[in-house]
């Protein structure tokens, strides 16, 4: 009974409606732990990159303690590092922090209205985090889960594509990081999920979520699988002895 941790962005608890509990067992996570007759832990946030998850993976006590006892770990973050941002990622997150309430919820929704705009404008640069970044930070994660549990199955997903209106539909740095992170998976051995190849058709043909980014149930079902089947050969079958 395989048990895996999964470092993820919202599309893995966004379903067609909205956010989901984790054991939601309809989200992807979930339908590749029920494949492969385990279970999941997710760790996760709205908006997460490859350096929440690194940030995650040092600064979580619950996550140290998971460590010494999955049997694979998923970073399945990436995809909302390549979206437009034209506020820099501090200033931009930093708006929750403004008060009074009132000035916060005028200048979010003032935001939220260029947003669109300033992405097909700035051609959609720049990016919530570079490509040199996003490859940096699971590099990091990698080399220090290898320190940890040498022998861990350790898999990823490179970016997922979208139709957002709140994007003005422009994923312009899509393509050139998913071109660094498989050159970057290929050289230390991290298989990657192809999501468009998986869900892409989902996604563009307006099956998902509203927001154009989100999946249905259709595409967690499909990712899940997939998932599953990336993972189906590295799973040992012998217990690796725990970290010291």
């Amino acid at each position: 009974m395989p048990r895996l941790l999964v470092f993820a962005d919202s599309l893995s608890f966004h379903g067609p409606d909205g956010p989901c509990a984790a054991d939601e067992p309809r989200l992807w996570p979930n339908v590749t732990a029920a494949e492969l007759g385990g279970g999941a832990d997710l760790v996760a946030g709205i908006g997460w990159t490859a350096r929440d998850a690194w940030w995650s993976l040092t600064g979580d006590p619950r996550v140290w303690a998971d460590l010494h006892h999955v049997d694979a770990v998923v970073f399945a973050v990436g995809s909302m590092d390549t979206l437009p941002s034209p506020l820099p990622t501090y200033l931009r997150t930093g708006l929750r922090y403004l008060r009074p309430d009132g000035l916060r919820r005028v200048v979010r929704k003032a935001y939220l209205a260029a947003q669109p705009r300033l992405a097909v404008a700035l051609r959609g640069r720049p990016v919530v985090l570079p490509a040199k970044l996003t490859v940096h930070y699971l590099d990091t994660a990698v080399r220090a889960l290898r320190v940890l549990r040498p022998t861990l199955p350790i898999v990823g997903m490179l970016p997922s594509v979208h139709r957002a209106d709140s994007y003005g539909h422009v994923h312009t740095a899509r393509d050139g990081a998913a071109a660094a992170m498989a050159d970057w998976a290929g050289r230390v051995g991290v298989p990657l999920l192809d999501l468009p190849a998986v869900v892409g058709e989902h996604v563009l043909s307006g099956r998902g979520n509203p927001d154009g980014m989100h999946w249905g149930w259709e595409g967690h079902e499909l990712v899940g699988k997939a998932m599953a089947e990336l993972l189906r050969p590295l799973l040992i079958s012998d217990d690796e002895p725990a970290a010291t």
